[in-house]
């Protein structure tokens, strides 16, 4: 396997252990990822820019981070029960290795919104397109996605479900005390999950 399918994997087994925190028997659930996907890719296009009536520029930041929360619901629309991550792994990176493009970032977009839409499936060379139009490599993508997977484990278990988890600290919202623990780190670090949480742990009011 190569070590971009690797990594994929060990994405995969991460969001099988997400899923299951919040439901143990999620896989029977027939949540509709696909639904979460095409309305993170409108809410992403609210951070691009598309009003042509007036001034904006993108939110390059921002759009990576949801482009991150859309990898979550993708991965999870792929897990099958059945196929090892091994195989769906290489089977994403075959995908992802040849980026579906369209003529600018928010029609590549579209394609990957009307997958989800239309097909009810996730497509990955439309999402490797809008990464390669953001300017977003794999490791990019995994240091995003471990960092949000650990602060999506914090969310559950300081009180996200029952409504006692406080999303603003210090005037900060989590995912921008996220960006900062996850510049702090070395984020090849074997325990690079465990020092996020911490990261996160240490901010967090008490």
């Amino acid at each position: 396997m190569s070590a971009g399918a690797n990594k994929i994997a060990i994405m995969l087994e991460m969001q099988n252990a997400m899923n299951t925190k919040i439901h143990e028997k999620w896989f029977e659930q027939g949540f509709e990822w696909n639904r979460a996907i095409w309305v993170e890719c409108a809410e992403m296009l609210d951070h691009y820019g598309w009003k042509w009536w007036k001034k904006q520029s993108p939110d390059t930041e921002q759009v990576i981070l949801e482009l991150v929360d859309i990898f979550h619901f993708g991965l999870a629309l792929r897990i099958d029960g059945t196929t090892s991550y091994q195989d769906l792994a290489n089977a994403l990176m075959d995908e992802m290795s040849v980026p579906k493009t369209a003529d600018d970032f928010k029609q590549t977009l579209e394609l990957l919104a009307g997958a989800a839409v239309t097909n009810k499936e996730f497509d990955a060379a439309a999402f490797a397109g809008c990464m390669k139009q953001i300017g977003m490599n794999l490791n990019d993508l995994f240091c995003g996605y471990v960092g949000k997977n650990t602060l999506n484990f914090f969310r559950q278990d300081h009180g996200y479900k029952d409504g006692s988890y406080i999303k603003v600290w210090n005037g900060l919202e989590d995912n921008e005390h996220l960006v900062e623990v996850v510049k702090s780190l070395d984020t090849e670090h074997p325990d690079f999950s465990k020092l996020v949480y911490q990261g996160l742990e240490s901010r967090y009011p008490a």
